[in-house]
């Protein structure tokens, strides 16, 4: 019999991200985005996704926070969250890992310790485009997260059909918290 050694578990972490990193996080965060993009759909999209305006807007708006995740102290992603302190209704607006680290556990780790970072959350919410099928397993399989709303050429939210994007198909999710 041959016995396989276990990898060793990597220590997931996060650290505030600083104003001095947003760039390395915006990089890095379009590289991943990029990866899942052509891994679903063949080829890399022409444009970056998310936009350089969606993550400023992201990155600076009120109630926002911005954070790293480490992997044994080493970059390995980041989130970007909006935490509403009077209704604990809190949205993930991005979260990645960067490209070349999945299937490691990371990504289960780092949302478990945003969970534990916001215990008072009555309800997360987040999207996903349609095309991204390892997003949709990981917040719906692992992460017990509920498919709530489809967007879609009939129906579409606000933005959608003020930018004229009606192409463009996403999922919104909510998890609500035990005891809420």
């Amino acid at each position: 019999m041959i016995r396989m050694k276990k990898a060793k578990e990597s220590v997931v972490t996060l650290e505030i991200a600083t104003v001095e990193e947003l760039s390395e996080i915006k990089a890095d965060m379009q590289a991943a985005f990029a990866a899942g993009a052509a891994a679903c759909l063949g080829d890399a999209s022409p444009e970056k996704i998310p936009s350089d305006q969606d993550m400023e807007e992201s990155f600076h708006a009120p109630h926002t926070v911005v954070w790293r995740i480490l992997s044994d102290g080493q970059p390995a992603g980041g989130a970007v969250l909006l935490i509403d302190e009077h209704t604990q209704q809190n949205a993930l607006e991005f979260f990645y890992v960067n490209a070349g680290t999945h299937n490691n556990g990371i990504g289960l780790k780092a949302w478990q310790a945003i969970e534990k970072k916001y215990p008072k959350t009555k309800r997360w919410e987040t999207f996903t485009p349609c095309f991204e099928k390892r997003n949709i397993n990981f917040y719906v399989n692992k992460c017990g997260f509920q498919i709530v709303e489809y967007f879609n050429p009939y129906h579409m939210d606000a933005e959608q059909s003020m930018q004229g994007r009606p192409e463009e198909e996403f999922f919104r999710f909510e998890k609500i918290m035990p005891g809420q």
